[in-house]
């Protein structure tokens, strides 16, 4: 990808995430890095990276999510498995861009939201935060070190290059 350095933080990432076809790029030669991940994408490159495994739901309860669309399955099996739910009762938003509290958290449950020992870092993650026990388990495990050492950036939209190295 022309767009993607030898020497960026996430170089390593794309390669194996590419790889292993968790993701493609946006274009033959680009990669979008700095693309913000909607939540179809971030469901699919995590259905992808497990194996893309079948889901057993046989119902659909979207509107917005037709059965023709590349993240369908996607999205039916991160429901099942209980990483996500839909932004109301009967939408998923697969369009949405996706924060980064959203992409640790999905990551946190697909690990079966285990319980970490971590000293909070961030001074922007409040204890009663939804996220914030993934976030200190995405610490914890080196799967992030923040935006700064004192910030997580929560609310900040997640990139295509933070996704994959996450």
């Amino acid at each position: 990808f022309t767009d993607v350095n030898e020497d960026a933080y996430y170089f390593d990432a794309v390669l194996w995430a590419v790889k292993n076809g968790v993701t493609s790029g946006t274009t033959a030669t680009t990669f979008a890095p700095s693309a913000t991940c909607t939540r179809a994408q971030a469901v699919t490159f995590l259905w992808r990276a497990m194996g893309s495994p079948e889901p057993t739901m046989t119902g659909n309860p979207f509107s917005d999510v037709a059965a023709n669309t590349y993240y369908y399955k996607a999205v039916l099996w991160a429901v099942e498995q209980g990483i996500t739910v839909g932004t109301t009762d009967t939408t998923f938003s697969p369009n949405a861009h996706c924060s980064r509290a959203q992409i640790v958290t999905f990551l946190w449950r697909s690990a079966e939201s285990p319980k970490a020992s971590a000293v909070n870092p961030f001074a922007d993650v409040a204890t009663d935060a939804y996220y914030a026990d993934a976030v200190l388990w995405a610490a914890e495990e080196g799967i992030t070190s923040g935006t700064t050492e004192t910030t997580f950036s929560p609310n900040a939209d997640c990139t295509r290059a933070q996704i994959v190295t996450f």
